[in-house]
C-alpha cells in the first residue's frame, strides 16, 4: 500500500504546492514524448513481427497484424482472395480471379459465374486478425539462429566477464598507486576514446590474422576486452574508497590481490554492475567486428545471422523484425537485473 501511495505522491508532485507550474506541463511533456519516443519503435516492431509476409509492405500499413482471407472456389485451381465489392449499389464479398491495372475480374465465391469486372479504387480487401508464429518457428527449425544466439550469447558472457576483470585491474592500479607516469598513462588510456573505430580496425584485424584467430570467436572477443571507459569509470569510482581502509588491510598482512578482491570490488559493485551493462550492449549489438573477423556461418554471431536474411534481390522483413525482436529479450532482462545499479554508479564516478 505504501508503495501505491510513494508512487502516485511522485507522479503527482508539483514544483509549488497546490498550484501546476509551467514547468511541470513542460516536464510532463518531454517525459511522455521521450517515452513514446523510445517505446512506439519497438512496439511497431513487435507487431510487425508477426503479420505475414505479404502485409509488412502493405500501404497504407496497420498496427495489428492483420492477413487477407483467401477461399477455394469452385473450377479454380489456387484459393482466391476475398475482397469487399460494390455492385449496384450493393455491397458484398466477392474472389478476385485477376487484376489488370485499374481493372479486377471478380466471380461469387458461392456461385461462381462469369467474371465481372470493377474498378479497384472502389473494392477492399476482407481481412482477419493473423499472427504469423511461423516468423519465429521458421527461424529457429529451419534455420541457423539457435547457433547464432549461441555465439552471441558466449561472445557476450565471456568479453563481460573479461572486460570487468582487466580494467578493473588497471582501475585499480591507476587510482590506489603512486608511481611515476601514471596520471600520464590515465590521460594517455582516455586519449584514446577519441581516435575512431575505423582507424583501429585494420591494425587490429592484421593482430588477429597474425595470432591465427580469423574465422574464430576469442578473435571477436580479445580486442575488445580493455575499454578506456571501462578504466574510467572504475577508476573515478575507486577513487571515492578510502585509502585508509587499504592501509589497514595492509597491516593486517592482507596481499595486494587479497585487498583488490575482498575489498575494493565490492565496494566497487554498482561501477562494475554499470560497466556490465554497457558492455553487453555493446558486445551483443556488435555487428561490423565480427562480421570483418568471422566467416563461417556456424561461427556467426545473432547480428551477423540476421544479415543473412537480406538477399541482392528480396529481403526477408518477416524474419528479420521476429528475430530482432527475439533478440532484445537477453539485453532487458541484463538491464532490468542491474538497473538499479545504474544512478549509483554513475553518479560515484564523479566524486572523490
Amino acid at each position: 500500500m505504501s508503495a501505491n501511495v510513494s508512487a502516485i505522491g511522485f507522479f503527482t508532485r508539483t514544483r509549488r504546492t497546490g498550484r501546476i507550474d509551467i514547468t511541470d506541463i513542460l516536464s510532463w511533456l518531454w517525459l511522455i514524448g521521450g517515452t513514446l519516443a523510445v517505446l512506439v519503435p519497438v512496439l511497431w516492431a513487435g507487431m510487425s513481427s508477426l503479420k505475414p509476409e505479404a502485409e509488412i509492405t502493405r500501404f497504407p500499413p496497420t498496427l495489428l497484424p492483420r492477413a487477407a482471407v483467401q477461399m477455394e472456389v469452385q473450377g479454380f485451381d489456387k484459393a482466391l482472395s476475398l475482397w469487399n465489392v460494390t455492385v449496384d449499389d450493393e455491397t458484398r464479398e466477392m474472389a478476385m480471379v485477376r487484376r489488370i491495372g485499374l481493372k479486377a475480374q471478380m466471380v461469387d465465391p458461392q456461385n461462381p459465374g462469369e467474371p465481372v469486372s470493377v474498378d479497384t479504387r472502389t473494392i477492399s480487401p476482407v481481412q482477419r486478425l493473423t499472427v504469423a508464429t511461423e516468423n519465429y518457428t521458421d527461424p529457429l527449425t529451419r534455420f541457423s539462429f539457435l547457433t547464432f544466439l549461441k555465439n552471441s550469447v558466449f561472445v557476450t558472457f565471456v568479453a563481460t566477464l573479461l572486460t570487468l576483470a582487466v580494467n578493473a585491474l588497471a582501475a585499480f592500479a591507476l587510482s590506489k598507486y603512486r608511481f611515476r607516469g601514471d596520471k600520464a598513462i590515465f590521460v594517455l588510456i582516455i586519449s584514446t576514446m577519441m581516435i575512431p573505430l575505423t582507424v583501429v580496425m585494420v591494425p587490429a584485424y592484421l593482430v588477429i590474422v597474425g595470432v591465427g584467430l580469423v574465422d574464430n570467436l576469442w578473435g571477436v572477443i580479445i580486442p575488445t576486452v580493455a575499454s578506456p571507459t571501462g578504466v574510467f569509470l572504475l577508476r573515478q569510482y575507486m577513487l571515492t574508497i578510502p585509502d585508509e581502509l587499504i592501509e589497514a588491510a595492509r597491516v593486517d598482512a592482507a596481499s595486494e590481490f587479497r585487498i583488490f578482491w575482498r575489498i575494493v570490488l565490492p565496494l566497487t559493485a554498482p561501477a562494475l554492475a554499470v560497466l556490465a551493462i554497457f558492455s553487453v550492449l555493446w558486445r551483443w549489438n556488435d555487428f561490423l567486428w565480427p562480421l570483418i573477423v568471422l566467416s563461417s556461418r556456424e561461427n556467426f554471431t545473432l547480428q551477423v545471422g540476421l544479415n543473412a536474411f537480406q538477399g541482392e534481390f528480396s529481403v526477408q522483413w518477416h524474419y528479420i523484425l521476429a528475430m530482432t525482436f527475439l533478440s532484445l529479450v537477453p539485453v532487458t532482462l541484463v538491464f532490468l537485473f542491474l538497473q538499479r545499479y545504474i544512478t549509483t554508479g554513475i553518479a560515484g564516478t564523479g566524486m572523490k
